[in-house]
């Protein structure tokens, strides 16, 4: 609530430095942080880096101030293994604003108990720096906010930080509403998610839900020439300079489109039932 009423002051103060300031680090905690780092990656191993790579682009998603790694994933992975239905956190079946933003005002949203955390995220518990990252999750934000207002003034730091976060939150959310209420399904999958290009520009890729719930491994969700990905793009550069390995992809081609479409219209056991 902070961030929204500071992005209301925001509005009427502004620079062209602190647009731009703004949309890189948009960029950064919602590509690098949130897409590429805490949900192709850390959620679903659609890929695999060096652990400073890993550690650099979890904590790019802590800028996002979307709370720590480990609650993050664990609600994600609690998702996908009950996709609409009885026991996913954030599903539109128990009301589009609950989907957006009542489930974290009052639902589980950072607040899974130690039994959640060992069945869901047990790869990410045991790791020191996800423990250390997910209960000081605000210090990079902080750091970041005290860099840009010695830099830059108050005006890029409201920009950098209140502005930024607010949109970047909401974007996030969209995901979580909007992809699973409006929009086209490729695969007849066994819930609600749907591909939204529009969801998918403010997310970086992240609105080709229904491609993502039907191949959730994929690192790439955008199986088509014309939806665009940025986050896929991001994982393939870093693929190309030798920083990424193991990627997996579904190829929709014009040679498997058909197989891909014949399988995708089954019902799929989800990657995370029974975890």
């Amino acid at each position: 609530m902070i961030a929204h009423g500071a992005t209301l002051v925001a509005l009427f103060f502004w620079s062209w430095p602190a647009i731009i300031t703004a949309l890189i680090l948009y960029w950064v905690g919602g590509s690098l942080g949130i897409g590429m780092g805490w949900h192709r990656l850390l959620t679903h191993r659609g890929y695999k880096v060096p652990k400073p790579v890993e550690y650099f682009l979890a904590t790019c998603g802590c800028l996002a101030l979307e709370g720590g790694p480990i609650q993050w994933v664990t609600t994600h992975r609690i998702h996908h293994a009950h996709t609409d239905r009885t026991g996913d956190p954030h599903t539109p079946r128990d009301g589009g604003w609950w989907a957006h933003i009542g489930w974290v005002i009052r639902g589980t949203a950072q607040d899974h108990d130690q039994v959640a955390l060992e069945r869901y995220t047990p790869d990410l518990i045991k790791d020191r720096y996800y423990r250390w990252l997910s209960k000081y999750f605000y210090v990079p934000a902080i750091v970041l906010g005290l860099l840009l207002l010695i830099v830059g003034g108050w005006q890029v730091m409201l920009w950098g930080i209140a502005v930024r976060v607010t949109f970047a939150l909401h974007a996030t959310w969209l995901v979580n509403s909007a992809t699973h209420m409006w929009g086209r399904r490729r695969f007849e999958t066994d819930e609600d998610s749907r591909n939204s290009w529009w969801v998918a520009l403010l997310t970086f890729g992240e609105g080709w839900h229904n491609n993502h719930h039907a191949h959730p491994t994929s690192a790439r969700h955008g199986l088509r020439w014309y939806e665009i990905d940025l986050n896929w793009w991001g994982i393939r550069t870093l693929q190309l300079v030798g920083l990424a390995r193991a990627v997996k992809r579904v190829h929709f081609d014009s040679v498997s489109a058909a197989w891909q479409l014949a399988t995708g219209k089954r019902k799929r056991k989800n990657a995370y039932e029974g975890a």
